[in-house]
């Protein structure tokens, strides 16, 4: 009887040693998935995009506009974005840029530089990689 008892105490060590690993092994894949995404950008859907582009084109015209055009379309614009726009993370860059299109509009002096621009692009195009649209953002003022 002891032989037995022996023999069942084993398989159940075994069960409990493998369950064990496999939450290991489970927890360790799960930190690695996390580790590698951890700085990757959210990655925006192709309307999204879309959109982000339409309002880019619209702040380049509105920038050289009239300052109170530019103050109503920088409301009606940012209420748009903000209740169609899914992914946030786009939607805080393409604000930045319809600031400074305001700002242009408004001849403020805290206009962007060309490189601002394009830094800023850069940052919103790597929102939009995998959604096929390609973002553009021209210098605001010209």
């Amino acid at each position: 009887m002891s032989t037995m008892r022996t023999t069942a105490d084993r398989k159940r060590n075994r069960l409990v040693i493998g369950a064990a690993a496999a939450v290991v092994v489970a927890l360790a894949a799960g930190a690695g998935y996390w580790y590698l995404d951890r700085d990757e950008l959210s990655q925006a859907s192709a309307d999204d995009c879309r959109m982000a582009q339409r309002i880019i084109t619209e702040a380049e015209e509105i920038s050289t506009a009239p300052e109170a055009d530019a103050e109503k379309w920088w409301r009606k614009t940012g209420d748009e974005r903000r209740a169609q726009m899914k992914d946030g993370y786009l939607g805080a860059k393409i604000s930045q840029y319809e600031g400074w299109a305001l700002a242009t509009a408004q001849k403020s002096p805290e206009t962007p530089s060309a490189k601002d621009v394009k830094d800023l692009e850069k940052k919103a195009q790597g929102h939009c990689t995998d959604s096929g649209v390609t973002l553009t953002m021209p210098p605001l003022g010209s």
